[in-house]
């Protein structure tokens, strides 16, 4: 198995890029007219060789590597910042360098050599470009006899394709081969060489991806798109031994720097594969300071089994510089429960108990007095508050109906702890899972994504999506910053909380204070030292508009005015309860205490926020000096753009900020 990862280009045979590394700071493309080269054999590079073009002292080098018999890579591109304009780069061997350790199962075998053969070309007069540096020794062997296997080259062969007869048009592909070996390259039909090969072996269509005709060329100029345009853009894509596509994952440059804010809980969406739609979507979505759903990276997958779910875990944790989310939410799917316990083996494991109950009409809805089942079943889960009352009305239901065969039934009872939320009560889920039964909760790709989407259709509105969510994430922190809030109560929580909390999350917290009044008959029940018992009486609705009264206990620590609700919604929600606030304030304590604050909920939580990453990170290495400078540039480019007076501060310090850079740029030279 073979992965490929950005920031090395897209692998589609149909394309040819440059390909840069190393201190390249952009990627450049060959031009595509197939211009023809003269057959005669180039000059040896030789300092103070002149060319009319950066395009030019390209071909010339790559034509001369060609006849040598090894191929070239731009390993290093300068610019100048201010003027955008690159003004030096070193062209090299193939083999030059060595690549870095592969954490891939069976990992291609080094080519490189660290070979040294290079030149060096420089912009001279703002218009030719001049040979400053040469090196015509290699450290390995060169051949001519090989030269068709080189990237470099291939625009050569693809010249020469053109040159050719068109082949018959091919209506519909229905799984994508990106072809990875020169030889392949070779041939003059790209797609003469799958039905040799499958005549040998027939690969097993059923575990790669399915794409229609256009969705390659779509998801191809997708993935250019991006890396274009988002410089912490990062991918990856997984093969079989015979060069299928599997698996695709990638991440966008806000979905990895709001990883880096909202990676308490993670949801990790497969409705698309549980539903069986066209598309093999997989999201990995997590919520943000104004509880709205936020992407973390997503991907498509090949195969709903646990060889693939561990793939493209560990591809997002690798787009996420290893750092694991706390708790992770997932559809109860056997591959899912071992693939996560396998890649993140300390996060807390749950399941999304709204698709869970979802999925009761249909799983149950054939039984006999479904609609009573129904009504005992979301009385057990959603009403227990203890350990006992769940585990008493579950026993009633199954005696009373007579489903003690029910399979069904017997999985979702073996499988109770990681859904039913009274064994959930010590995990934190930042308000992830719907906990009442008249909660819903929202795919984030819903509305975008249905059963017969198409890879082309998918990616033609990602962009889209993603705009309208950042949109709506913007104005919500406009909203936060700016709005004074209506106070509906006289209470000193209200007042105290509307200063910190973001609108949406405040509001939630403001129904819990005006909640306080239908609680009543607060007391103490037991006192051990300086935990005190309380019980909080409340009125709530069940069916219809009738209403009973619940008793909620409550824990009071007086010296470090701690405090805890049966109903645990500090653990689901984030803030607390009503329960609590009525024995806070029983007990006199006029605000809420700063523990029970979340940061993660305050109105300038991204402006405050320090990513302290994990531990085990390379802190040297280029790509988390990237994501971590972005993490902190995101808040500087959406507070910039809140006001006029603000977007002029920041535009002034970001240009001097470049004059800097530029002052270092120039003196390298």
């Amino acid at each position: 198995m073979e992965e490929v990862c950005l920031n090395s280009e897209p692998v589609f045979d149909m394309v040819d890029e440059y390909e840069g590394e190393g201190d390249c700071s952009a990627v450049e493309h060959d031009d595509e007219t197939g211009s023809k080269h003269s057959k005669k054999e180039p000059p040896l590079p030789t300092i103070g060789l002149e060319f009319d073009s950066f395009d030019e002292a390209y071909d010339y080098y790559n034509i001369y590597a060609k006849e040598q018999g090894f191929g070239i890579r731009v390993s290093n591109l300068w610019f100048r910042t201010k003027k955008k304009e690159r003004y030096r780069a070193k062209l090299s061997c193939s083999s030059a360098g060595f690549k870095k350790k592969s954490e891939a199962n069976n990992p291609r075998p080094e080519t490189r050599t660290g070979c040294p053969a290079m030149v060096v070309i420089r912009l001279v007069d703002s218009k030719r470009w001049r040979i400053v540096e040469v090196e015509l020794e290699h450290n390995h062997q060169v051949s001519p006899q090989i030269k068709r296997f080189y990237k470099s080259h291939k625009k050569m062969i693809l010249a020469a394709r053109k040159a050719q007869p068109p082949a018959e048009p091919v209506t519909e592909i229905h799984t994508i081969k990106l072809y990875r070996t020169a030889a392949m390259d070779a041939v003059s039909n790209g797609f003469s060489n799958v039905s040799e090969r499958e005549g040998i072996h027939q690969p097993d269509h059923s575990k790669h991806l399915e794409l229609k005709e256009g969705d390659a060329y779509a998801v191809y100029n997708f993935f250019c798109r991006m890396k274009l345009t988002n410089p912490n853009f990062c991918y990856l894509m997984d093969f079989d031994d015979d060069s299928w596509l599997k698996n695709v994952f990638w991440a966008d440059a806000r979905s990895r720097a709001a990883y880096g804010y909202f990676s308490d809980t993670v949801a990790i969406d497969t409705t698309c594969l549980t539903s069986k739609y066209e598309l093999p979507l997989i999201s990995f979505v997590g919520v943000n300071h104004h509880g709205q759903s936020v992407l973390l990276g997503c991907g498509f997958l090949g195969h709903k089994s646990v060889e693939y779910f561990v793939w493209i875990f560990r591809a997002w944790l690798k787009c996420m510089l290893g750092h694991q989310p706390q708790v992770i939410v997932t559809d109860q799917c056997k591959p899912l429960q071992i693939a996560v316990s396998k890649v993140f083996p300390k996060a807390r494991h749950c399941f999304c108990l709204w698709y869970i109950m979802q999925r009761v009409p249909e799983k149950l809805g054939g039984l006999r007095g479904f609609e009573e089942i129904k009504r005992q079943l979301n009385k057990a889960v959603y009403n227990s508050l203890k350990i006992l009352e769940f585990e008493t009305s579950w026993t009633e239901m199954i005696k009373k109906h007579g489903l003690g065969d029910n399979q069904r039934l017997q999985t979702l009872y073996e499988e109770r702890k990681q859904w039913v939320p009274v064994y959930l009560k010590d995990t934190f889920f930042s308000g992830m899972i719907p906990i009442r039964e008249n909660e819903s909760l929202n795919a984030f790709f819903d509305g975008y994504v249905h059963k017969h989407t198409s890879f082309k259709e998918f990616v033609d509105k990602y962009d889209l999506a993603l705009y309208r969510k950042h949109l709506k994430e913007a104005t919500a922190d406009v909203q936060s910053k700016n709005s004074s809030f209506e106070l509906k109560t006289r209470c000193n929580f209200e007042v105290q909380l509307s200063k910190a909390y973001t609108k949406e999350i405040f509001d939630k917290f403001q129904s819990e204070v005006e909640g306080m009044y239908s609680c009543f008959n607060t007391r103490q029940v037991t006192a051990n030292g300086p935990i005190v018992t309380y019980i909080v009486k409340e009125r709530v609705e069940i069916e219809g508009n009738e209403k009973e009264v619940r008793s909620y206990e409550v824990l009071f620590e007086t010296n470090q005015v701690d405090i805890r609700c049966i109903c645990s919604l500090f653990n689901y929600k984030g803030y607390l309860c009503r329960h609590a606030l009525n024995v806070l304030n029983y007990n006199g304590v006029e605000e809420v205490p700063s523990r029970y604050i979340l940061r993660r909920w305050c109105k300038d939580f991204k402006f405050q926020h320090v990513d302290r990453g994990s531990t085990d990170i390379d802190v040297y290495s280029p790509v988390y000096r990237q994501s971590h400078f972005h993490n902190y540039a995101v808040p500087i480019v959406e507070g910039g753009a809140q006001s006029e007076e603000q977007y002029k501060i920041a535009l002034h310090e970001l240009q001097e900020l470049l004059n800097k850079f530029n002052l270092v740029d120039d003196s390298l030279v």
